[in-house]
């Protein structure tokens, strides 16, 4: 297992890996912002439009673990906020490969991403995460604490319901 920070080279050297993990994990009802249909070339679009600018102008940080030679998961800092937000990292896209799941791939990545919020000086951790999905667990057992819920929040990836989604915080000591 090898976990790395990565920068938009980076990432473009392994765009089809982050790709597939993305769409992977989409297929296996992840709720991460896209629905059904979720075609390969959309994931790559996510990583090369969305991602890979941020990267390249300091406004996120790009975590991965690789596990048997393939991307087996991602977690993203963001750090693009208003000055007096200056002190707070949002956590973004925590992303485990269905075939890796179950093997502290996830938790050892917010573990690199707090260590890194702390480097940067951050004092504040946010993130979003469909409510009473197994992340939630996750976080919870991380420190991470229930700030609130906002029902009918977002379209759940087969297009049937609105889930609500959970909003949730860590002070950084």
């Amino acid at each position: 297992m090898s976990l790395y920070l990565l920068d938009a080279k980076a990432l473009t050297r392994h765009l089809d890996s982050f790709s597939d993990l993305l769409h992977a994990t989409v297929h296996a009802g992840a709720s991460v912002g896209f629905v059904y249909p979720f075609p390969p070339e959309e994931a790559r679009a996510f990583w090369q439009d969305k991602v890979r600018p941020s990267l390249r102008s300091k406004g996120r940080r790009l975590f991965a673990m690789e596990l048997e030679g393939r991307i087996a998961g991602t977690v993203q800092l963001g750090l693009d906020h208003f000055p007096n937000q200056a002190h707070r990292g949002e956590v973004m896209k925590l992303l485990v490969h269905p075939d890796f799941r179950r093997r502290g791939i996830g938790r050892a990545l917010m573990v690199t991403l707090e260590a890194e919020a702390r480097r940067l000086g951050r004092s504040l951790l946010t993130l979003d995460t469909r409510s009473g999905d197994p992340a939630g667990t996750l976080y919870r057992s991380l420190g991470f604490e229930l700030a609130g819920e906002i029902p009918d929040y977002a379209l759940a990836p087969e297009g049937d319901r609105l889930d609500a989604t959970s909003y949730m915080y860590k002070r950084l000591r």
